[in-house]
C-alpha cells in the first residue's frame, strides 16, 4: 500500500497571526450561524403561529357562515381551488389543518376542516410575514458579515501587537546567540507595572540571560587578557635569559620552551582582542596568488600551491596572512601530504589527505584547547582563524573532504574596479609586509 502524500501548508499559515485569525474567523462563524439559527427559528414560529392563529380564526367564522346557510365569503369555500392536497386529504378525513402554499402566486396560510364531506377552505395572505421572514434573515447574515469583519480587525490589530513584540524578542535572541551580547529588547511594559504578560515576562527574562551572560563573559575575557598581559614580562626576561645560555641540547630545549609560551601567550592576547570585538582593519587592495604564495613561503611549511584563476581582494592583508598561515600550519602539522592550497579566484582552500577535522569540530565549531588524538598543540590557531576570517568579512568554512581529509574553504570578498572608494592595488593603501 502506498503512503499517502502528507498536504504541504503554506509558510504563513504557521503563522501565530494567521492562526488567530482563522480561529476567530471560524469562532465568529460558529456564534454567527448559531445566534442566527436562533433568531431565524423564533421568528419563524411567532409569524407562522400568528398566522396559524388568524387562518384558523377565519376557518371558524367560515365554519358558522356555512352553517348558518349564508353564502361563503371571498377568502373560503368548499373544495376551494388551490386548496394543497394533504390538507384536503386531512379535511376529509374529519380533522383540521394549516398549510403554507402558493396560491396566484403568493405565499398564502391555507386553514380547512371537514363539511358534509367535503373540505372547507380558508385562506390568509401570507405575503407579509414571508417578507418579514426573508428580510430578518438578510439583516442577520449582513450583521454577522459586519460582526466577523469588525472582529476580524480588531482581533488582528490585538494579535498583531503581540506577534510584533514576539518577533522583536525573537530577533534579539537571533542577536545574542550571534555574539551581540549588547542587544536588549527592552520592553517599555516591564518598568512600572507589578502584573506583566506574558511576552513581557519572556523579554525580561530574555535581557536578564543576556546581561548575565554578558558580564560572565567579560570577566573571562578580561582574566584571559589581563594573565596573558602579565606573562609576557617574564617571558621577555627568560627569553633574554635563555639567549646567554651556552650552546646545547639543553639551552635549545629551553628555548623551544620559551617560544612555545610566548607564542601561546600572544594568542591568548589576540582571542582577547576577539572576544572584546574590539579590532579595526586596514583594508586594501592585494593579488591574491602572489600573496597566498608568500604565506606559504614564510610558514615552511610542505604545501603545494595552485592558482586555478586570479584575483584582486580589498582586505586586511596582515589579517589574511594570520588566517591563510594558521590554517596551513594546522593541515601541515595535522594533517598528511600532500597539502594543497588552492586559489580559484577570491576563494581559497586548503586541504590534507589525513584523517580530516574531528566530529566536534564540525559540529560546534574549534574549541580552545581541545585537541584530539595525542595532538600537538592548543586549538587556539583554527580559533583565531575563524574570529580573524570574521574581522575582515570572509567566511571560513570548515569540513572534509568525500574521498579523505580535510578541507577549509576561506571566501573573501572580491575587489570590484569600478567600485567606488574602494583602493588602487599600485596606491599608498597597499601595505606589504
Amino acid at each position: 500500500m502506498r503512503p499517502r502524500p502528507r498536504v504541504r501548508l503554506p509558510a504563513w499559515s504557521a503563522t501565530l497571526t494567521w492562526k488567530a485569525a482563522v480561529f476567530i474567523t471560524v469562532m465568529c462563524c460558529a456564534l454567527a450561524a448559531l445566534l442566527g439559527a436562533l433568531v431565524h427559528v423564533s421568528v419563524t414560529r411567532q409569524t407562522v403561529n400568528s398566522a396559524r392563529d388568524k387562518a384558523l380564526s377565519r376557518l371558524n367564522l367560515v365554519t358558522q357562515t356555512y352553517e348558518a346557510g349564508e353564502p361563503l365569503p371571498r377568502f373560503a369555500g368548499l373544495d376551494a381551488p388551490g386548496l394543497p392536497r394533504p390538507l384536503r386529504a386531512l379535511a376529509l378525513k374529519g380533522r383540521r389543518g394549516t398549510m403554507v402554499a402558493e396560491f396566484d402566486g403568493h405565499p398564502t396560510m391555507w386553514a380547512a376542516g371537514p363539511a358534509d364531506g367535503r373540505a372547507l377552505a380558508a385562506r390568509v395572505d401570507y405575503t407579509l410575514s414571508q417578507s418579514t421572514i426573508t428580510n430578518l434573515d438578510r439583516a442577520i447574515l449582513g450583521s454577522s458579515a459586519l460582526a466577523i469583519g469588525a472582529t476580524l480587525l480588531v482581533g488582528a490589530f490585538a494579535v498583531t501587537r503581540v506577534t510584533r513584540r514576539l518577533h522583536l524578542t525573537a530577533r534579539v535572541a537571533r542577536r545574542i546567540g550571534a555574539g551581540d551580547l549588547d542587544a536588549r529588547v527592552n520592553d517599555p511594559r516591564a518598568k512600572g507595572r507589578s502584573r506583566q504578560d506574558e511576552v513581557t515576562t519572556v523579554a525580561v527574562a530574555l535581557d536578564t540571560m543576556a546581561s548575565t551572560l554578558q558580564d560572565k563573559l567579560l570577566s573571562e575575557q578580561r582574566f584571559t587578557a589581563d594573565v596573558a598581559h602579565e606573562l609576557r614580562t617574564p617571558l621577555t626576561g627568560l627569553s633574554a635569559a635563555a639567549e646567554l645560555l651556552p650552546e646545547g641540547r639543553p639551552t635549545e630545549m629551553v628555548r623551544e620552551r620559551v617560544r612555545t609560551m610566548r607564542t601561546l601567550t600572544e594568542d591568548l592576547l589576540e582571542i582577547s582582542r576577539l572576544d572584546a570585538r574590539t579590532e579595526q582593519v586596514d583594508l586594501a587592495v592585494h593579488p591574491l596568488g602572489p600573496l597566498v604564495e608568500g604565506v606559504v613561503r614564510a610558514s615552511g611549511a610542505r604545501c603545494e600551491v595552485r592558482i586555478v584563476r586570479d584575483a584582486s581582494v580589498e582586505t586586511d592583508r596582515r589579517r589574511l596572512e594570520r588566517v591563510l598561515g594558521n590554517l596551513v600550519a594546522n593541515a601541515d602539522r595535522h594533517g598528511r601530504p600532500p597539502v594543497v592550497l588552492t586559489v580559484d579566484g577570491p576563494t581559497v582552500t586548503v586541504r590534507d589527505h589525513g584523517a580530516g577535522y574531528p566530529p566536534y569540530l564540525l559540529e560546534h565549531g574549534p574549541q580552545r584547547f581541545r585537541t584530539e588524538g595525542g595532538a600537538k598543540g592548543h586549538g587556539l590557531g583554527l580559533t583565531i582563524a575563524v574570529g580573524q576570517s570574521a574581522v575582515i568579512g570572509a567566511e571560513l568554512v570548515l569540513g572534509n573532504a568525500p574521498d579523505g581529509g580535510a578541507l577549509a574553504r576561506l571566501t573573501l570578498p572580491e575587489y570590484a574596479s569600478g567600485r567606488g572608494g574602494a583602493r588602487d592595488p599600485a596606491g599608498p593603501g597597499d601595505h606589504p609586509p
